[in-house]
């Protein structure tokens, strides 16, 4: 399943790469024509070719603000499914076994599985309170920075939407990482616990996160 998930995911971000690469070569140049009608840039002033250094610069602000708020979570996700594994390996065994899956024992390893999503959920909260502020300053980022232009009376109606529609699809083109990272949030954590597969039925040492989790629980790897 991790294999069928791992490869329908690498997929559907291939594709969402490529479609972004086509919408940069299709609209970066228009984007960069219709910086000839920019006098200039707030707080900066005039640059050449300044739409296009401002959307690069602005999508690689939200890709490292997201990118750092969202660090924890693929870490967290592979322990979620560590615990929910464990979970679902004593309800298995308690079918046959008798002496397992005990009312104790099953409500020790429930109690660790709502433990790790309650901190997991509390990690997405914030990453999507992140994510959700960069989406709407994106919204209105290109009419503020065309607020000087507006105000010199440099540019008309017409190449102010012309100037808004490229831009947007410029800037999400750039922010492909944005976009894609809570699927890219599973994709590692799929990687990590193919890696532990890996490990194991090579004989070859653990990953360091299985590792730290077994020195934790007295557990011989």
């Amino acid at each position: 399943e991790d294999t069928m998930r791992f490869s329908t995911s690498m997929e559907q971000l291939g594709v969402a790469f490529a479609d972004s690469l086509l919408t940069l070569i299709a609209f970066l140049p228009v984007l960069d024509a219709l910086s000839a009608h920019i006098t200039e840039l707030p707080l900066i002033g005039p640059i050449p070719h300044s739409l296009v250094i401002v959307a690069l610069v602005w999508s690689l602000f939200g890709t490292i603000l997201l990118a750092v708020a969202g660090i924890k979570l693929p870490g967290m996700e592979f322990r979620n499914q560590r615990v929910e594994a464990a979970y679902r390996k004593e309800l298995v065994y308690g079918e046959d076994d008798p002496n397992r899956a005990s009312p104790p024992a099953l409500t020790e390893l429930f109690q660790n599985v709502r433990r790790t999503y309650f901190r997991y959920y509390f990690h997405y909260a914030y990453f999507n309170v992140f994510r959700a502020g960069f989406g709407q300053a994106d919204a209105i980022f290109s009419s503020v920075i065309l607020i000087p232009t507006i105000a010199a009376g440099k540019i008309t109606l017409g190449i102010w939407q012309q100037i808004s529609t490229a831009f947007g699809q410029v800037s999400s083109s750039f922010q492909y990482l944005v976009s894609a990272w809570p699927q890219i949030v599973e994709l590692i954590s799929i990687y990590k616990r193919l890696r532990a597969f890996e490990a194991t039925l090579y004989g070859e040492p653990l990953p360091d996160i299985d590792q730290r989790y077994l020195a934790k629980h007295g557990v011989q790897d």
